[in-house]
């Protein structure tokens, strides 16, 4: 794991850019949820509406715990002990996240990561990133760094180099209050 690398990429998400990185199983845009120019960035180059949501994925549980507190106890423990993996849950939110990421949505979409990479970055940033497929709307997610410069160029701040990690198909997507496979 270059340290340096995820240096580049902190700081650049920390100055309100957007960076492509690897994920479980697909290149992805990401940001910092709370800068709605950034965000908005995404938007534009996914060519996706704001409307339809954003996923957030972090490497620290802690960092989802206040969603978490509005899930009966029984689904609390499933949840947890799915995490860290390629577990993606979608969880009410109370306005926690800003309207530009939770969409027309009175919930949002997260995941805690095992990605090497996506871990240590969001441990550093200190909280989650947006983590959306690095493709534009109706185009197959980029597989590989290349695909994704293909996609985004300089359009992109960076491109935090790595491997994906190692999943076929991107995450599953579960309702946290129902267990509910939304995406499988």
């Amino acid at each position: 794991m270059s340290f340096i690398h995820i240096a580049q990429a902190r700081t650049l998400i920390n100055r309100g850019g957007v960076i492509a990185y690897p994920t479980e199983a697909v290149w992805g845009l990401g940001c910092d949820p709370f800068n709605q120019q950034a965000v908005e960035r995404i938007l534009a180059l996914k060519k996706r509406p704001w409307q339809k949501g954003l996923l957030l994925v972090s490497g620290d549980i802690e960092v989802f715990r206040p969603l978490l507190s509005l899930i009966p106890e029984n689904r609390q423990k499933e949840i947890l002990q799915s995490w860290p993996g390629p577990n993606t849950w979608v969880l009410p939110d109370p306005g926690v996240y800003p309207d530009w990421v939770r969409g027309t949505h009175r919930s949002i979409a997260v995941r805690v990561t095992n990605h090497p990479l996506v871990s240590e970055l969001t441990r550093q940033l200190g909280y989650p990133v947006i983590s959306t497929s690095a493709n534009p709307a109706g185009m197959f997610p980029a597989k590989t760094l290349f695909k994704s410069r293909c996609y985004f160029g300089d359009k992109v701040d960076y491109y935090l180099p790595g491997m994906l990690g190692g999943l076929n198909q991107p995450t599953t997507i579960r309702d946290a209050l129902t267990g509910r496979v939304l995406r499988g």
